[in-house]
């Protein structure tokens, strides 16, 4: 057997803390299942300050967000678990089930409806190099399920980001750890560059990503060296954004600011401290959902941050539920 160290689901959110690099993620070994924590064995989450529209996950708050815990760290918050049904899904295609659940354990059934969904589903490596928002199906019971690819072994991380249909409810992001075994190999995060091409798109950012201080982040489509002026409305909008920070993965979701159809689509954001991020931004045009993938750094200098070049739709990718 390999000498590489045996990580789980759970071990690998443990070794990703506040701030830091994940120690773990240059060590080569197999993936083991973990064992389902119950319901009740869940922590009492910390106190979470939320934005003025209640969403604690989006991004564009102002500085009070610098203070505030980002999102997808706890696995119940706010009187709701994430409960994964699938924590240990085979490499390659499979069905990832899960459900919302409240502090008596009952399945979650009626959500508000935001951004044209009621419930967002991001599932992401934790090298950071593949993405996946997914659009799961709700059962009348409450269980969600999706296809998804994960295509390698390893750690990986479920965001459910969401709004309970429950008067006064405010947004909660959960995340919860997946597992996918075998030989884990992480892939490096990818350089810092300034665009990245994807399905035949070119993709420029610019603006800032600063911590504890609002900035517009601003990204160009272009193909074949003419600009994309007729972006098509995805999510009620041109473009749809998720920042997750290298490390911990703390969560960064963010909508576009007023503008469009393209070829320049605007967001405004906070980052919740300084580090390294990773940007995925999902845009729609000729009747394709394509994901450009972005790395950014925050508070190392002044200078506007830059992206990744070489994301492609199978390291980033959205898929239909």
């Amino acid at each position: 057997m390999n000498t590489g160290v045996k990580i789980t689901a759970f071990a690998a959110a443990l070794a990703a803390t506040f701030g830091t690099a994940y120690g773990v993620g240059k060590g080569v070994g197999p993936v083991a299942e973990p064992e389902k924590a119950e319901h009740g064995e869940h922590a009492a989450p910390a106190p979470r300050e939320t934005a003025a529209d209640g969403h604690a996950g989006h991004g564009g708050e102002g500085a009070g967000a610098a203070e505030a815990l980002p999102g997808g760290l706890q696995v119940s918050e706010a009187g709701y678990t994430l409960a994964l049904d699938t924590p240990t899904p085979a490499p390659g295609r499979s069905t990832l089930s899960f459900s919302i659940k409240d502090t008596a354990g009952k399945k979650v059934t009626a959500f508000a409806t935001e951004h044209g969904k009621e419930l967002h589903f991001i599932v992401a490596s934790r090298d950071l190099t593949t993405f996946r928002h997914l659009h799961p199906v709700k059962a009348p019971d409450g269980t969600w399920s999706v296809d998804a690819d994960l295509p390698a072994a390893g750690g990986y991380k479920a965001f459910a980001d969401f709004k309970p249909a429950a008067p006064g409810a405010q947004g909660v992001t959960l995340g919860a750890d997946l597992a996918v075994p075998g030989a884990y190999a992480p892939k490096p995060l990818p350089p810092v560059a300034p665009t990245a091409t994807v399905d035949g798109y070119q993709v420029r950012l610019g603006g800032t990503l600063d911590p504890g201080r609002a900035g517009e982040l601003k990204l160009t489509v272009t193909k074949g060296g003419e600009p994309v002026t007729d972006l098509e409305p995805y999510l009620g909008a041109y473009g749809h954004l998720v920042a997750l920070r290298d490390g911990d993965l703390a969560y960064l979701h963010v909508h576009p600011n007023e503008g469009g159809p393209g070829p320049d689509v605007s967001f405004t954001a906070t980052a919740p401290s300084a580090g390294t991020y990773r940007l995925f931004l999902d845009f729609q045009h000729g009747g394709e959902v394509h994901t450009a993938a972005f790395t950014v750094t925050a508070g190392a200098s002044d200078r506007a941050p830059v992206a990744t070049p070489g994301a492609t739709h199978g390291a980033a990718g959205h898929a239909h539920g």
